[in-house]
């Protein structure tokens, strides 16, 4: 296994599970170049406030997740997102995102009727949802495009966007149904209207209320000392701090060559690293066309807190994405020890400013020492919600070219880079976020079905 983020050590952790309950034996290890596991989940505590360097949550409704969370007895540290407005800030100030939606889309025609955020022109156009059936979109169509066709420019534009690509870095004319919302195309094509099919299974989405996202007392990082506690007492061997080199085809299987000047023989080899890091590994021309046809997008973010009680806030809410043509260089805030009680033991305001490489500022700020990206930070907090403070802690998270970004063609690459691998490197498996999905439930369920495969193949081998 190379790569210790949360799809490897699912891997491991599913491996192991099969494997005791088939009675049988393999030689496990994970080979990870940072000290510590965890790849995009990291927390940091800094006094009494917990600060997530990457994800910060799990999506709840994710049915893989709970079982996971029992077996390594995690249930009893689980915390839920506080309830709250979300908003969308806007050349006019916040402007409130309507509670019964989903990334945006309302549930409802009163929810569409109370948007404060779209003209009375866009809420009629939003209706021919409810009569225009899908005749040519398929799943493999563009995201944006599909919602426009339906909904109209004003509301996806205004409304349904800014809080989807909050969740995936890239325009939504980039992105495909089947890497974001496939479930949109089935209920259009089911109920006949997005929104309907939306309010026909709104206990899915709105049953436990706002608590939609998951962490843990401790912090994300709890899922990951678990898991690596599990895997390391049922035997796998973990290197830490060690980066794998190169990875050779031999007679017998594979050689892979570490930092350490250690070489390692393996049957199977799972690549959970970043697509760059994967194509440096296999050093293969044949493989660089495909590997360099995965993109990826860039995110800074800069944690604040401040000696002041978050009830200073002047919005009652979680915070804000921030739309397009305003003064504001943050794409995003959220307003963390609102959202994340645990965050702030003493409820001390701690917020989260995010900047990505599709804003504007991206290039002037990825230059930027820490301290002049937390003036940027105090600035746009200042300018949005007049709060001159200074803060207490500051910690500043820079992922460059660290975040997958699914354009139109991403499955096709996958698949293609699937079939090549067979051919020349039949026992390389490839897995994680550059591949099959951003989300620690996607990753966490690609990790299982990793597992499986190499429990396939290696059940095919001995027979």
């Amino acid at each position: 296994m190379i790569g210790g983020g949360i799809t490897g050590l699912t891997t491991l952790y599913y491996l192991q599970k099969e494997l005791k309950l088939r009675h049988q034996e393999m030689n496990l290890v994970l080979i990870e170049a940072s000290e510590t596991l965890g790849g995009k989940i990291r927390t940091v505590q800094n006094g009494e406030f917990i600060m997530e360097t990457g994800a910060d949550s799990i999506v709840s409704r994710k049915t893989n997740v709970a079982p996971l969370l029992e077996e390594l007895q995690l249930t009893d540290q689980v915390v839920y997102n506080a309830t709250g407005t979300s908003f969308i800030y806007t050349s006019e100030g916040l402007k409130k995102i309507p509670d019964e939606s989903v990334f945006g889309i309302p549930l409802s025609l009163r929810s569409l009727a109370e948007s404060e955020l779209v003209s009375a022109e866009g809420k009629v156009v939003a209706l021919k949802d409810y009569y225009t059936p899908n005749e040519t979109f398929t799943r493999d169509d563009s995201l944006g495009e599909f919602l426009e066709a339906f909904l109209g420019k004003e509301i996806v534009q205004k409304q349904i966007a800014p809080v989807i690509s909050g969740v995936y870095s890239g325009d939504l004319h980039d992105l495909t149904i089947a890497s974001t919302f496939p479930y949109l195309l089935d209920y259009k094509n089911t109920y006949g209207s997005i929104m309907g099919g939306l309010a026909e299974n709104k206990q899915k989405y709105l049953g436990a209320g706002n608590k939609k996202f998951i962490s843990f007392k401790g912090g994300v990082s709890a899922l990951i000392d678990a898991l690596e506690d599990t895997v390391s007492q049922a035997g796998a061997e973990i290197y830490k701090g060690t980066a794998a080199a190169k990875l050779k085809k031999v007679a017998d299987g594979y050689e892979i060559a570490l930092s350490n000047g250690e070489k390692l023989e393996a049957d199977y080899v799972v690549l959970s690293t970043l697509a760059s890091s994967a194509k440096e590994l296999l050093q293969d021309p044949h493989l660089n066309e495909d590997f360099d046809q995965l993109y990826t997008k860039s995110l800074i973010s800069v944690y604040l807190a401040f000696d002041i009680q978050d009830e200073e806030l002047p919005y009652d809410g979680t915070g804000f994405i921030t739309g397009k043509g305003t003064h504001l260089k943050c794409d995003a805030c959220t307003w963390t020890s609102r959202k994340w009680e645990h965050t702030s033991e003493n409820k001390r305001l701690l917020m989260r400013l995010f900047y990505k490489s599709s804003n504007p500022h991206y290039e002037e700020l990825i230059r930027l020492t820490d301290d002049e990206l937390k003036q940027v930070g105090m600035e746009d907090i200042n300018r949005s919600l007049g709060i001159t403070a200074e803060p207490v802690s500051c910690e500043v998270t820079k992922w460059h070219d660290d975040m997958p970004n699914y354009h139109l063609k991403h499955r096709q690459v996958v698949e293609s880079l699937e079939r090549k691998l067979k051919d020349s490197y039949p026992n390389v498996i490839l897995a994680g976020c550059s591949y099959y999905g951003v989300g620690i439930p996607d990753c966490i369920a690609n990790g299982e079905n990793t597992a499986g495969q190499i429990m396939e193949r290696n059940q095919e081998a001995n027979t």
